[in-house]
């Protein structure tokens, strides 16, 4: 089955909640930003990354669509 990555460059956010509100199994607030959960670093920058399953595709492409910022960015895995 094919993967996702969906990265959130957390300096970006500005905190809306949109992506909270609309998909709570991936994403969450924390403190004033929102965050990706059980997402992991990427080396040296505030971006945050998870990898998923495609199923999981719709919930968080309505997030990102959701967000008033560009920070929520989805890529296919090889």
């Amino acid at each position: 089955m094919a993967k996702i990555r969906v990265e959130h460059q957390k300096d970006l956010c500005i905190g809306c909640g949109a992506c909270a509100a609309i998909d709570p199994e991936h994403w969450e607030m924390d403190g004033d930003k929102s965050k990706l959960k059980e997402a992991q670093k990427q080396d040296g920058s505030e971006t945050e990354y998870k990898i998923f399953e495609e199923k999981d595709l719709g919930a968080n492409q309505e997030a990102a669509d959701a967000c008033p910022v560009p920070c929520i960015f989805i890529k296919k895995e090889e």
